[in-house]
């Protein structure tokens, strides 16, 4: 069984056992978190949601909260001698999937 569930403005397909890394969630590492937006459940019964699939639910453990790798934001104006640098780290909650109920 799996399903597409909706958090952090992304959407994403997840089944039991997933490891999936989304925009940061609030919880310590090792907390469970349920993810109640559910927006279609697929398996041997199909389950679409208008929006979200009344009921659905799937639980998730935190395995992680850290930041993901810097990137780099460069600005340039060619022949204006403008040049602006920038670095961010996006931080990012690491979720292992545990259930999917429909």
């Amino acid at each position: 069984m799996y399903a597409v569930i909706k958090t952090g403005g992304k959407q994403y397909r997840v089944s039991e056992g997933d490891k999936l890394r989304v925009e940061k969630l609030p919880g310590d590492v090792g907390a469970e978190v349920v993810l109640s937006e559910v927006l279609f459940v697929g398996g041997e019964k199909v389950a679409v949601g208008k929006p979200l699939v009344a009921g659905a639910k799937v639980t998730a453990t935190i395995t992680a909260q850290d930041r993901d790798k810097k990137i780099i934001v460069f600005k340039f104006r060619r022949r204006k001698n403008y040049r602006r640098k920038n670095g961010h780290r996006q931080p990012y909650t690491e979720l292992h999937i545990t259930s999917v109920k429909a």
